[in-house]
């Protein structure tokens, strides 16, 4: 009767003599290429440089300057959305600021920073949206007197913020490259 308890004793106290850590909280090590830019021209009142590993597609045959950049490795598309200034600066001015609003329920933080080039006269906001919202980042840039664009990130996935992140980051300087290279015409 006390052998087989003596035994049991024994191997529990050797079994127990490691300490257990907890694990460190870790991030999927995705890694992209260097992003590499040539200049888009279209028939659009705006040139810009987009990312090679990008591809254009045209996304409505009635509006020539809606354009996306698709990802395929990310399986992700930034939606480019041209309008001309027709004495509606007020009203696009309002939905480029209400787009953001629209991922407040899932985000748990967008950040607005504010873009201003003279020499090109380029003026507008990029955001940085924070949390499980359908968008990542979104933009609108103006020249304020003729020309309106507004691009944002979507993913073909459901949004899980902890996932995307190394994309997601990829892409919004990829974004941020696009409206610092863009030029009116």
């Amino acid at each position: 009767m006390y052998k087989p308890f003596f035994v049991l004793m024994l191997i529990f106290s050797v079994s127990c003599n490691e300490n257990t850590q907890p694990k460190p909280s870790g991030f999927l090590a995705l890694t992209y290429d260097e992003a590499q830019y040539n200049k888009v021209d279209l028939d659009c009142p705006f040139v810009f440089e987009k990312n090679t590993v990008s591809n254009l597609e045209k996304s409505n045959p009635n509006k020539p300057c809606w354009i996306n950049l698709n990802y395929p490795r990310m399986k992700a598309k930034i939606y480019l959305t041209y309008s001309p200034v027709e004495d509606n600066l007020r009203e696009l001015l309002l939905d480029g600021q209400k787009l953001p609003e629209k991922h407040t329920i899932k985000a748990d933080l967008i950040e607005a920073s504010i873009y201003k080039n003279d020499d090109k006269q380029t003026y507008g906001n990029f955001y940085e949206v924070e949390g499980d919202a359908a968008s990542q980042a979104q933009f609108y840039i103006t020249d304020s007197t003729s020309h309106f664009l507004t691009g944002s990130i979507y993913f073909e996935a459901k949004p899980n913020y902890d996932s995307i992140l190394p994309a997601a980051s990829y892409l919004k300087k990829d974004m941020r490259h696009l409206m610092e290279s863009l030029e009116w015409r």
